[in-house]
C-alpha cells in the first residue's frame, strides 16, 4: 500500500462570491497609470486591434493603457476572465513593480532537467529560444503527488498546481503559467499541452490509475474511508457545476489561451489503448485526453518527418492510423507507470510532437518533465532539452533514465535540415546516414534555435 507523508489536503469546489469592481478605492494618479498592452490585452481577452477599435482607432497599434482604459474594457461586453478576475485586475496591475531580474539558464549539454517551479524557471530562460513545448501538466483535483508545494499565482491564490479548489482557478492557473512561456517561444515555435478534463465528482485524490483499480476490486490494502484518505475533493458549492458533471477544461483552457495571443492550431483527440479504470453508471467510460497544439506565429510542421517514425517514437500506429494522413485523433498506446510517475506519457506522444514541430538542434521546453519521457524522445531525435519539475525525486529519476539512454546503444538517425519551405527532409532518415549513438558528444557549433 502506498505510503504518503504529507499535511492533508482537500479540495471544496465551492465558487467564492466576489466583490464587485470597485472604482472608487482608486485614485486620479492610479487611472493615469500607463501599462504594456501586452499584458493589459491578455488580461481583459482581447487583441490589440480590437483595442484599437473600442477606442475608435481602427488600424491602430496601441503599446501602452492606462488604468482608465483598462476599467473601460472590463465593462465591454467581448471581456473574457484569463488568468486574473476582473475584480482583482486593478489591484494586480498597481502590485506589479520593477521586472526581476533571473539569472539564465545555461544549456551546457544536450539535456538539462532542474529542480524547482516551474513559473519561476521559465523567466530564467532566454527570449525567442524554445521552439517547442510538450508538456502534460498535473491534471485538476486528480492525482496525489509526494510532491505539493504552493505556488503564489496572479489571481491571488496560494496553492499547489492541480490543487485549486475550483476548476475556474486551475484553468486561470495554467493560462497564466501559458502566458508566461510566450517570451522564450520562436516565432514557429509549438506548444503542445496535454490535458485530460475533470468530472465534478466525490472522490478520493489518489497516487496513480493503479491504487483506484485497486481499490475498485476490493485490495484490502487499498480500501480506506472517506477520512482515511490524504486528499478528497467535494462536489458541492460550485457556481453551477452539479455532481457528476464535466468540467469542460481542455476546450476552455483552449479559448482563454487564444484570447492572451496564442493561435489554437488544433485540438487533438489522443485515443488511448485503454480505458480509464473508473466505476460509472450514468455515463460512458473516458477513453480520451486532449492536446491542444498553440502557436504564438506560423508554426513550423513537418508531415515528412512524422511519416519516416518508427511507431514507438510516434509514427503512424499501423492498427488504426495511415502513414499518408495525420489527423486530429492520435492512437497511442499508454504507459506503463513502471519510472514511479503516476502520469507518465509514452514516448510516442512527446516523439510525434517533437519531430512535427522541430529541427534537430532544436530546443524542446517541457516545465513538468516527471520521470523524463520528454528528454527521451528529444536525444532520440538529435534536439535539446530542457526540464523542470518540482519533486526531487522526479528530477533524479528523469535524469537516471537520461543518463542509461546516453549510455545504451540505441542509434539515432543523421538528420537532412528542412527546406525553407518545410518540405525537406527534416528528421528523415536518409541512404547512407551516418547512426550516431545517443548522446554522443555534439560540435561545439551551435544550431540557433
Amino acid at each position: 500500500m502506498p505510503s504518503y507523508e504529507r499535511a492533508r489536503r482537500d479540495i471544496k469546489p465551492q465558487s467564492p462570491v466576489t466583490s464587485w469592481l470597485r472604482r472608487d478605492v482608486l485614485t486620479d494618479d492610479d487611472l493615469r497609470l500607463s501599462f504594456d498592452i501586452d499584458l493589459t490585452a491578455a488580461l481583459v481577452g482581447m487583441s490589440r486591434s480590437y483595442i484599437a477599435r473600442a477606442f475608435g482607432h481602427p488600424g491602430g497599434r496601441p503599446r501602452t493603457l492606462t488604468l482608465e482604459q483598462v476599467l473601460h474594457l472590463l465593462e465591454l461586453d467581448d471581456f473574457q476572465e484569463t488568468f486574473v478576475p476582473r475584480s482583482k485586475i486593478p489591484e494586480y496591475l498597481l502590485s506589479l513593480g520593477e521586472s526581476e531580474n533571473h539569472p539564465r539558464l545555461e544549456l551546457e549539454e544536450e539535456v538539462a532537467i532542474l529542480q524547482g517551479n516551474a513559473l519561476s524557471l521559465v523567466r530564467s530562460l532566454d527570449a525567442a529560444t524554445v521552439r517547442c513545448v510538450v508538456t502534460s501538466s498535473p491534471y485538476w483535483g486528480m492525482r496525489l503527488y509526494d510532491n505539493l508545494r504552493d505556488v503564489a499565482w496572479a489571481d491571488g491564490e496560494r496553492c499547489p498546481y492541480g490543487f485549486e479548489q475550483t476548476p475556474e482557478g486551475f484553468i486561470r492557473h495554467t493560462v497564466e503559467f501559458l502566458y508566461s512561456l510566450k517570451p522564450v517561444l520562436t516565432k514557429d515555435a509549438s506548444v503542445w499541452w496535454n490535458l485530460m478534463d475533470t468530472y465534478n465528482t466525490r472522490t478520493p485524490i489518489r497516487g496513480n490509475a493503479r491504487e483506484r483499480l485497486e481499490a475498485m476490486n476490493g485490495k484490502p490494502d487499498y480500501l480506506r474511508g472517506w477520512t482515511e484518505h490524504f486528499a478528497v475533493r467535494h462536489s458541492a458549492g460550485h457556481a453551477y457545476l452539479e455532481d457528476g458533471e464535466q468540467a469542460s477544461i481542455p476546450s476552455r483552457v483552449a479559448e482563454r489561451a487564444s484570447r492572451i495571443g496564442y493561435r489554437l492550431k488544433s485540438v487533438i483527440t489522443w485515443r488511448k489503448t485503454g480505458p480509464v479504470p473508473e466505476p460509472v453508471k450514468s455515463r460512458v467510460t473516458r477513453q480520451a485526453e486532449y492536446v491542444l497544439q498553440l502557436a504564438v506565429g506560423q508554426p513550423i510542421f513537418n508531415k515528412r518527418a512524422w511519416q519516416q517514425l518508427p511507431p514507438r517514437l510516434g509514427g503512424a500506429n499501423p492498427q488504426y492510423e495511415s502513414m499518408e494522413k495525420i489527423t486530429d485523433v492520435w492512437c497511442l498506446s499508454t504507459a506503463g507507470g513502471k519510472n514511479g510517475h503516476g502520469a507518465e506519457f509514452p514516448l510516442a506522444l512527446p516523439g510525434r510532437c517533437i519531430a512535427l514541430s522541430t529541427e534537430p538542434g532544436d530546443l524542446v521546453l517541457d516545465p513538468f518533465i516527471g520521470s523524463g519521457t520528454t528528454a527521451l524522445a528529444a536525444l532520440e531525435l538529435r534536439r535539446r532539452c530542457i526540464g523542470f519539475d518540482v519533486s526531487d525525486e522526479y528530477v533524479r529519476v528523469a535524469s537516471a533514465r537520461v543518463a542509461a539512454t546516453r549510455a545504451s546503444d540505441v542509434a539515432l538517425w543523421d538528420y537532412e535540415p528542412a527546406a525553407p519551405n518545410g518540405s525537406g527532409l527534416n528528421g528523415v532518415s536518409h541512404p547512407g546516414a551516418e547512426l550516431r549513438a545517443v548522446g554522443a558528444k555534439r560540435s561545439r557549433r551551435r544550431t540557433k534555435a
